[in-house]
């Protein structure tokens, strides 16, 4: 299992434009990830309402897990993405 934690720098967090661009990032990605906040359940990191769900605000950690073949390059991907402040592109 791979696993990566990230710190969200986004101003509103991962919500509204930050979790759509994030979705899409995962879905691209085609392979099963999973997005967690520390003391949560693992969520279905390319869903919208799990990341709604998550109430993750700007500084909050989050874990993404996969266990698929090339999982250490997408979630280095995605690690970065959500530590750019997706808000002020």
């Amino acid at each position: 299992m791979t696993e990566r934690q990230a710190t969200i720098a986004s101003s509103s967090g991962l919500h509204a434009r930050p979790a759509k661009l994030f979705v899409s990032a995962v879905k691209e990605k085609g392979i099963p990830i999973t997005i967690s906040v520390e003391g949560g359940a693992d969520l279905n990191a390319g869903s919208i309402l799990a990341l709604m769900g998550l109430g993750a605000a700007k500084g909050s950690v989050v874990t993404l897990k996969s266990d698929a073949e090339g999982a250490e390059q997408a979630l280095d991907e995605l690690v970065a993405l959500l530590e750019t402040d997706l808000d002020a592109e």
